[in-house]
């Protein structure tokens, strides 16, 4: 793996986590929200969050293929 891709692997994964950690956060204050009366916009969160976890598999995805270059 180049020095390039090798960076551009680490700089997506390091995205991944700030990602993971936002829809942590955010999945948090749905349940509060729901919690308090408003089940819509908890629902409507909840979606977004699974738009969240279909992308995820798509950016893993991406940074294996970096990796594995790395080992070829």
């Amino acid at each position: 793996m180049s020095d390039r891709d090798e960076a551009l692997a680490n700089a997506i994964e390091l995205l991944v986590m700030n990602q993971n950690g936002i829809g942590a956060a955010v999945e948090e204050l749905a349940k509060w929200v729901s919690e308090r009366g408003s089940v819509d916009v908890a629902d409507s969160t909840v979606t977004a969050l699974q738009a969240l976890d279909l992308n995820a598999e798509g950016i893993a995805s991406a940074i294996r293929i970096l990796r594995r270059e790395q080992s070829e």
